[in-house]
């Protein structure tokens, strides 16, 4: 609270609104008529509360929980940005095996190309696993088990996630607009009838749809950590667990089958240039499987 207002209520100019006594009594452990009553010199104080259950956070915990998650954030990112280049030197070593001049074979490029690809994603994967293992110590948080804000933590929270506002607006709006731009070389590519040219426009496309999958990371962890340590949004006491729970599950099963049609298609066919598809065509799907949840949630509610 201001100085102004406490200076008005020594004054007896104005009293606190009823939220903030009960605090203050429970802060101080005194009645209420102690706070309010002038005649009552003497301090009346409460039975002390039994402890709470719950984990209780303190300044301290949330902003080191905080820090942590906007370094994961990067480090997360940066991953996932790894993963969608993974599939860049496959493409152009199948590409360029097509050039006589270059001399590639189609079993080199092939070999190399799926040799990178592995390393790559091994390399994301352990940065994944590195946040998880940094993030344990708050899996109380992640995994919505009961805790409680200790007094004054969540003024700190929310002054936090409002000055983080303006920047979350700011990359998922630079993050969709890179997203929706990022085939224009590729478009530009297509009307060439170059093969190889096509291939290396695709693999910019890649790029800079990386950069906006990276930027969407980015604002999305930092502004899910706030919202878990205040219970808003999708970590509210009100959105059920099980529906959350469910949701994990599914895309898990969904994006394990997609990537396992990819490797037996491509494997089959040979066709590593073209069974990328999926992967865009599964990020559509998966969209569409989350708004179908969403829905029968909702109709099972009403």
């Amino acid at each position: 609270v201001s100085r102004q207002a406490v200076s008005k209520w020594e004054m007896a100019q104005t009293i606190p609104d009823l939220e903030r006594i009960l605090q203050m009594g429970e802060l101080f452990g005194v009645t209420t008529d102690y706070l309010l009553k002038d005649e009552l010199e003497d301090e009346e104080f409460t039975d002390s509360p039994a402890p709470s259950p719950l984990k209780r956070v303190s300044v301290e915990e949330a902003n080191r929980y905080l820090a942590q998650r906007d370094r994961a954030s990067l480090r997360i990112a940066f991953a996932t940005f790894l993963c969608i280049l993974s599939v860049i030197p496959l493409l152009l070593l199948g590409a360029a095996s097509e050039v006589e001049a270059w001399g590639i074979s189609e079993t080199v490029a092939g070999a190399v190309g799926l040799l990178t690809l592995i390393c790559i994603v091994t390399a994301a994967v352990a940065v994944f696993l590195y946040c998880g293992f940094q993030n344990q110590p708050y899996s109380y948080l992640e995994n919505g088990e009961g805790f409680e804000l200790e007094y004054g933590v969540r003024g700190i929270v929310l002054e936090r996630q409002k000055s983080n506002r303006s920047n979350y607006v700011k990359y998922n709006v630079f993050a969709t607009c890179i997203c929706i731009l990022s085939p224009i070389p590729l478009i530009l590519a297509a009307f060439t009838q170059r093969e190889f040219l096509t291939v290396v426009m695709l693999t910019v496309t890649l790029l800079i749809a990386g950069l906006g999958v990276m930027l969407f990371i980015v604002a999305g962890v930092r502004q899910a950590a706030i919202q878990r340590l205040l219970r808003e949004g999708e970590f509210s006491p009100e959105k059920s667990t099980t529906k959350n729970k469910l949701k994990e599950r599914l895309e898990s099963l969904f994006w394990a089958l997609l990537v396992a049609g990819y490797l037996g298609w491509s494997f089959l066919s040979g066709d590593w240039h073209i069974t990328w598809v999926v992967f865009p065509i599964g990020a559509v799907l998966n969209a569409a499987l989350e708004a179908i949840l969403d829905l029968v949630t909702e109709s099972k509610k009403g």
